[in-house]
């Protein structure tokens, strides 16, 4: 069975071809910041992060799933989307860009833990039949070092590895270690939680197991 990652997130595809999946990639056209203006605005509220990044991770697989559906309709298998963000005492940390915001944050979050919010959209897509999709939420906390020295920050500042992520931390490279612990599905602080889509897969009558791709021994 096929699958295709609707994200161009380097973590995203890593993650899936660790779990033994070799997905097709493709980038979602969704403007984000519309998305979410456009409900707030109808709803009068702002929506909270659980709310925020299913709703974009909804919006992104099914955009791909479309376009997949038109482009290829002999297409049969899975479309995976997902968005994340990392919230800090009720306050939303998105992608820093700038390295002094980045360290800035650095300074506020160590001590700390906060909470990663991701997100879920799992399409089954098959020749002459309906779209089905399955999503959910995943969270997971993250606690930060408390004594990460400004040297530390700033050196982890300069890699650049910070700037374009979610609340401004890896797990899985320099970052990790600065980080003290995680709670939940350690995944979901990379980008996306593989214990979710395997969940989101099953809802849909997909075995995990039959999206892995056979390993070549040399």
């Amino acid at each position: 069975m096929r699958v295709c990652l609707a994200s161009t997130s380097p973590a995203r595809l890593m993650l899936l071809r660790q779990a033994g999946i070799e997905p097709l990639t493709r980038a979602p056209q969704v403007d984000e910041e519309a998305v979410i203006a456009d409900v707030e605005t109808r709803e009068a509220r702002t929506l909270p992060p659980d709310e925020h990044v299913l709703l974009l991770a909804r919006r992104k697989a099914a955009d791909v799933a479309a376009t997949l559906v038109a482009e290829d309709p002999s297409f049969d298998g899975l479309v995976i989307g997902g968005d994340s963000m990392f919230e800090l005492d009720g306050e939303i940390l998105g992608k820093p860009y700038l390295p002094e915001v980045a360290a800035a944050r650095w300074r506020a979050m160590r001590g700390r833990t906060g909470v990663l919010h991701s997100g879920h959209s799992v399409y089954r897509v098959a020749p002459g039949e309906p779209l089905r999709e399955a999503h959910a939420v995943a969270e997971a906390s993250v606690g930060f070092a408390a004594d990460v020295t400004d040297a530390e920050i700033d050196a982890y500042v300069a890699t650049g590895e910070p700037l374009l992520v979610a609340g401004a931390f890896t797990v899985d490279s320099l970052g990790g270690a600065f980080i003290d612990r995680v709670e939940g599905d350690p995944s979901t602080v990379v980008g996306m939680s593989l214990s979710t889509v395997r969940r989101l897969c099953g809802e849909l009558g997909v075995t995990w197991t039959d999206l892995w791709q056979p390993r070549t021994v040399s």
